[in-house]
């Protein structure tokens, strides 16, 4: 199964793309798409991302992000049932601010998370990019976290990590994955504005 996600499937700028790359591409797209929407499907769709994703990190010698696809698979689950029953009284969650308290809190894991991949990427693996890799590893959990929760901030994250990450997968040659990402940025703005005007609807409905 392995082998045929990683066989060539179409050449992007010169580069053979595996299946595995097509197809995460493609999922990928659809799944943030979904998410600037706040369909309960991105979930879903976004943990089979996620695995081809791993495939493709694992074998262009990224070995944080492909990591961070188990964690991500994980959040998966957890912002599924999240978005379904995390609010008041187990009802659906709803878009807010991040606090100030929940800043503080991710700053420092966020801080505390790219130190220590940085220091495990350069002793003990083989990656070539250890500060990038552990950096983007960081931002991607710290939104996604963000994600679960509603917060509208979560795509200010998420701006910040593609804005590495798409300089970082041209580098390696993942033209077809950067091209993604470039894509991601733009639905990040899209998300944004979308989830702004969603946090204003509900005030606007709040009984004065």
């Amino acid at each position: 199964m392995i082998d045929w996600l990683n066989s060539p499937a179409v050449v992007a700028f010169g580069v053979p793309t595996s299946w595995a790359e097509v197809l995460g591409f493609a999922t990928g797209l659809v799944n943030v798409g979904l998410l600037v929407r706040q369909h309960i499907l991105n979930w879903p769709l976004g943990i089979l991302n996620v695995l081809l994703l791993m495939v493709v990190f694992w074998t262009a010698g990224l070995y944080a992000d492909a990591g961070l696809q188990i964690v991500y698979v994980i959040l998966g689950l957890y912002g599924w049932w999240a978005w379904l029953y995390g609010g008041h009284d187990r009802t659906r969650l709803v878009v807010r601010d991040t606090t100030r308290t929940e800043w503080i809190g991710l700053a420092l894991a966020g801080v505390v998370a790219t130190g220590a991949l940085w220091l495990f990427l350069d002793r003990l693996t083989g990656s070539t990019v250890p500060l990038a890799d552990a950096l983007t590893t960081a931002l991607s959990l710290l939104a996604t976290y963000g994600q679960t929760r509603k917060l509208v901030q979560n795509w200010w994250i998420w701006i910040a990590a593609d804005l590495i990450y798409i300089p970082l997968y041209a580098y390696k040659g993942l033209w077809l994955t950067a091209i993604l990402y470039v894509a991601f940025l733009i639905l990040c703005v899209l998300g944004l504005r979308a989830w702004r005007a969603a946090l204003r609807s509900q005030r606007a409905e709040v009984p004065a």
